[in-house]
Parts: C-alpha cells; structure tokens; sequence
C-alpha cells in the first residue's frame, strides 16, 4: 500500500499577513495553504510573495504541509510566484482555476525551466465549468509523472459564482460536481480535498458538511479559519468503532483456515477481499494521523 499522508484539514492562511503566517506554526491543520490569490489584494501580492516564501524557507513548521497557493496563469502575477514558489520549496504548488490538461502540462514546463525540486508536487484548483466538463482528462494527467499532480482542490465558491448555483444544505446544486471530480481523482490515483464552508459561526453546518465530504469519500476539507480545523481533523479520521471493525476484519483474514478464501463470515456478515483492503487502508490512515 502507497504511504499515506492524512490531509483531513488544510487551512487557507492570507500570505500578506504575518503575524497570521507566524501563528499557522502553532495550529494542528495537516495542510496549511499560504496563500498569494484571492486573500490578497493586488497592492499586496509583492509583499505576500515574498512573506510566504520566507516563510516557507524558514521552516518550523513540523509535520504540516505546506502548500503555496499562486495566482493564475492568466494574471500578471504568475511568473514571478512561480518562480519564487519554485525556489521555496515547498511541499507543493496549487495553481487555481485549471480548467484543462494542457495547462499542466506547461506549468510542468515552467517548473522544469526553473528546475524545481522534483519533490513539489502540483496541486489544482477545480473551480470552473470548463474544469467540471473536462475534469477527467486533467485527473488523467497525473498519469504523466512530468506534470507532478498530486491533488484536486475543489473551488466551489467560484463554482457558485459561475454558474449562479446557490448554497442549499446538503449541497444538491453542487453533488453532481463534486462526484465527478471525486471520480476522476480516484480512476487516476490522486487525493481530493472538498471546498470551504463559509459561515465560520455555524459548528453544525460546517460539521454536517464535513461528514458528507467524508462519506462521498473525500481526503479532507479545504478551512478558512483556525476553529475549523478540530472538527475536520475529527470527522476525517476513522473513529474507534470504524477502527476496532476494520482491525477485526484484517485478523479475521489473516487466520491460517481462512487463508486464500475470497469471502468469510464475521460476526454474522459476509466480508469480502475488498474490505479486508478497506479496512487496511482505515488502520494505515489511523497509524499514519498518530506518527504525524
């Protein structure tokens, strides 16, 4: 099985405040996205560059991830964020609004240019109508190990935004989107974060949402503040009902008269293979949140 990496949060954090960018070293999210985009103003995007990627040079950030979020390649930002995310090093680079494959394919280009680390991984932003239409042949690039992406980041406010959907609970408007980028990142083997909750003061909606992400079988959720990042962390991790059941599976499977057999009774149900790998991956997940 392919190491795991728990991405249950992953906290956008403005890369043009630093006092917020010297806090984010304190706060238990998996992933912290510094970001140079849509949280920063246009007379800011200089400072924040340069903010983050001292930042990120600096360290002392632990076990989180660190993902730079850049500006768009249609904006007279990119290069230069490009470039000072390149030499940062961080562990990957988001790039928002991807709407196509051939768009990875040259920031691939870009990187190799600047000779990146081959270590940062790319991440993308599905968050057009353009990318819901095509989002198989951009998951399908991950294929290429030249292009490095590793993530989907789902954008649903901008996806809102474009296409006039309204915010309902239980996300009807948006399911069919997601599910489809949810598919793709799975046929291609690339992890998948849901899109931000909006109302910071509303713990039972954000929740709510979060166990949905979690049951249509996202890896996390993208946050936008520090109070989020508890209930995420909580809801993306495997309870200890979920672990007892997959580690009695696992050992079921492993008895020596059980040994070869495609399908067995457990406590009056019939499990299968697949779930004895269901169930591996729960405790690899669970080992993998404890080591971090």
């Amino acid at each position: 099985m392919t190491a795991i990496r728990p991405r249950r949060s992953a906290l956008y954090m403005p890369g043009s405040n630093a006092r917020a960018l010297e806090k984010a070293r304190e706060i238990a999210a998996d992933v912290l996205i510094l970001d140079l985009e849509d949280a920063v103003a246009p007379d800011a995007k200089a400072t924040a560059r340069e903010q983050v990627c001292a930042a990120v040079k600096a360290g002392g950030y632990g076990r989180r991830e660190l993902v730079i979020r850049v500006n768009g390649a249609g904006t007279p930002w990119f290069a230069d964020d490009l470039a000072a995310a390149a030499e940062a090093r961080p562990q990957a680079i988001l790039v928002p609004k991807v709407s196509a494959p051939d768009e990875l394919h040259e920031i691939a280009s870009r990187l190799d240019g600047l000779r990146a680390d081959s270590a940062i991984a790319v991440w993308a932003m599905i968050e057009t109508p353009l990318a819901i239409l095509d989002v198989e042949r951009i998951a399908r690039a991950a294929r290429d190990p030249a292009t490095r992406l590793a993530c989907f980041v789902m954008g649903t406010n901008d996806l809102a935004k474009e296409t006039r959907a309204r915010f309902v609970p239980g996300r009807a408007t948006m399911l069919p989107w997601l599910t489809s980028a949810l598919l793709a990142a799975r046929a291609h083997g690339i992890d998948i974060l849901d899109g931000v909750y909006n109302d910071i003061k509303d713990e039972a909606g954000f929740r709510a949402e979060c166990e949905q992400a979690r049951d249509l079988g996202f890896d996390g959720k993208t946050l936008i503040h520090p109070s989020q990042v508890g209930p995420a962390n909580t809801v993306f991790a495997p309870d200890e009902a979920e672990l007892a059941r997959a580690r009695a599976i696992i050992a079921a499977f492993d008895l020596p008269e059980n040994a070869g057999k495609g399908a067995i009774q457990l406590d009056g149900r019939m499990v299968e293979l697949l779930h004895a790998e269901m169930a591996r991956r729960t405790v690899a997940l669970a080992e993998a949140i404890a080591a971090a």
